[in-house]
């Protein structure tokens, strides 16, 4: 079988290149741009809160000059201006707010659709590639938190560039001369966000990477609670997880640090030049200059336009950092869109106005041999040939690594041969339609799977409808309709996660049913009873065997009790097969099979 992925490791990599940030932004346009009226709702919004927001220091030069000095301004004027103001700046923001949102909650259903339905057609390469947790963590978490982040963050950084522009039109109309000293902030923070960006994107990745190691390391713990605490490996395993968690700390510190440094250096150069504006400010007033006649209303709504800069300033320089970590985060799932292959065939849409075909069952490979890259060694079957008659029962045997399990998931074609043919009913499993290939097959496996959905759901699975009746009469033949009677909601109860409230028993018990359900003309027994108890061993191969009348059965067991009166026995070694009949003649050849059946311990 292929080796399980290894877990992330903490040794170093090369970064990958980092791709222009427009480039970027235009590969995700496509998931947040269908929204139109969202973006015309948003980007109103915007601009408007923007330009009423700069329109604050604008007020100050007539309140002061024509309320205070001349006394010449009416004194409804003012708080009708002020309200009016601020609830059309108030009602900008929501309607922007409420736009925005729509528009990262649509991209994010539609990238995370396409990105579960990319996981359910997946090559099957990438499950021993990537961990559950490191799946579950792009598609679920980072998804969301890059979408809110990466939207929001454009938004404000819309928002605040039209108010900076607002202000800087203003400063000009007011003083040109002083307002070009302002221009030099321009080149700087820029240089500065330049800079300090790519720390932020190093650091941002390495972080998602270490929090994938962290993610792993609990996933693996939660999995073997059991096998931790049988070998007291609790204070091991605590050691791994707060090594990998301090070193996600450290990054998480530079990732901060490197975006908390940009907002100090822009803020230094702003007060730099808002110092020199003020002070040649007031000396022109002082001395009369060209520009001497500069109200002091003008004068205020200068100086409040020039520290309304500071604001959107600092928040321009601030933003890098989100605009950064939502890229980051939804770059790695276009990453999994563009680099993850689909499994080939599965695409291959079944007619719907076809009839529903169903296979013979007779199954042949001619020197099919498999290998697993990632073993290096012999291969897993090596030239191996067998014919396997329609309604057959074939009992696959031999020690650990014979290639067992390996033959029966050639039949559905979780892993490909690399050379020779394997065929059903005299066609080429590569030439069947994947889906079609498959509904001819059901599969019992030794790793017992369950979604956290009802018992019925369950045993009914991939059934367009459920039939209750047929999941009552496969529950019985799989003698588990008592113990599904004596849960609350019966049928219909919730097992939760991978069914853990049922006995490793009762879920095997729960597979044979979900098979017995689908009615497939070739069944797979992969250790199906490698969970029973000898009583219920008993009572479910009765249900098997009848269920075995007419289809064509492989059967990997470790237990004589359930292949001893099988058609054949195949007995294989090192990927071939080294005996094959039945249990009689065998054992009558003294062979491997004769001293496997004497050995005491099981076969595996």
């Amino acid at each position: 079988m292929p080796k399980p992925a290894a877990p992330p490791t903490a040794s170093p990599t090369a970064p990958p290149p980092v791709t222009p940030l427009k480039t970027r932004l235009r590969r995700l346009w496509t998931y947040f741009s269908e929204y139109r009226l969202g973006w015309a709702i948003a980007i109103a919004g915007t601009l408007v809160s923007a330009l009423t927001e700069a329109s604050v220091p604008a007020l100050l030069k007539p309140l002061v000059d024509q309320g205070f000095t001349e006394h010449s301004l009416p004194v409804w004027a003012v708080p009708l201006v002020i309200v009016g103001l601020f609830a059309l700046r108030g009602i900008a923001h929501f309607a922007s707010q409420y736009a925005l949102a729509r528009i990262a909650n649509d991209g994010m259903v539609t990238l995370r659709r396409q990105l579960f339905e990319r996981l359910l057609t997946a090559d099957l390469s990438l499950f021993a590639r990537q961990s559950a947790s490191q799946l579950s963590n792009t598609i679920v978490y980072e998804v969301q938190t890059g979408s809110s982040l990466l939207v929001n963050a454009l938004l404000y950084l819309a928002r605040d560039s039209v108010t900076v522009a607002a202000l800087m039109v203003y400063l000009l109309f007011l003083n040109w001369p002083l307002t070009l000293i302002v221009f030099v902030l321009v080149p700087i923070v820029g240089f500065i966000m330049k800079t300090m960006s790519r720390r932020v994107h190093h650091y941002t990745r390495q972080s998602q990477n270490a929090t994938d190691e962290l993610a792993y390391v609990v996933e693996e713990n939660v999995l073997a609670h059991r096998m931790v605490r049988l070998h007291g490996a609790e204070a091991q395993q605590a050691s791994r997880f707060e090594q990998i968690s301090r070193k996600l700390r450290g990054l998480s510190i530079k990732a901060v640090s490197a975006a908390a440094g940009i907002m100090p250096l822009a803020q230094m150069a702003a007060a730099v030049a808002l110092s020199v504006v003020i002070g040649i400010a007031l000396h022109q007033s002082q001395s009369g200059g060209s520009q001497g006649d500069i109200t002091v209303g003008g004068f205020l709504s200068f100086i409040g336009a020039m520290l309304m800069l500071i604001q959107p300033l600092r928040r321009l320089t601030d933003i890098i950092g989100p605009i950064t970590r939502g890229l980051t985060a939804l770059e790695r799932g276009l990453n999994m869109l563009d680099e993850v292959l689909t499994e080939p065939g599965i695409a291959s849409a079944l007619d719907p106005s076809a009839p529903a075909q169903r296979a013979r069952g007779e199954i042949e490979l001619h020197d099919v041999s498999v290998a697993y890259a990632a073993d290096g060694g012999a291969p897993a079957l090596d030239r191996l040939s067998l014919r396997v008659r329609a309604g057959e029962t074939v009992a696959l045997v031999g020690p650990s690594g014979a290639g067992k399990t390996t033959l029966v998931n050639l039949l559905p074609r979780f892993v490909r041969p690399a050379s020779g043919q394997a065929l059903l009913d005299g066609r080429d499993l590569a030439d069947w339609p994947l889906p079609l290939l498959r509904a001819q097959i059901a599969l019992v496996s030794q790793d017992v799977v369950m979604l956290n959905d009802s018992v019925a759901a369950n045993v009914a699975l991939g059934a367009p409808a459920i039939d209750r009746e047929r999941v009552q009469r496969c529950l019985q033949d799989a003698n588990l309709a008592a113990h599904v009677a004596t849960l609350a909601q019966g049928m219909d109860t919730v097992l939760g996660h991978n069914a853990t409230q049922l006995s490793g028993g009762q879920r095997q018990r729960l597979a044979i049913a979900r098979a017995l359900y689908k009615d497939a003309p070739v069944l797979l027994l992969d250790e199906a009873t490698s969970a029973l108890d000898t009583e219920s061993e008993r009572l479910v191969q009765q249900a098997v065997a009848r269920v075995m009348t007419g289809r064509t059965t492989l059967v990997i067991a470790h237990r004589l009790s359930t292949i001893e009166h099988a058609d054949r026995i195949v007995v294989m070694e090192r990927g071939r097969i080294v005996e094959q009949g039945p249990h009689a003649a065998l054992m009558a050849q003294g062979g491997l099979y004769a001293r496997l059946h004497s050995a005491a311990a099981p076969l595996q």
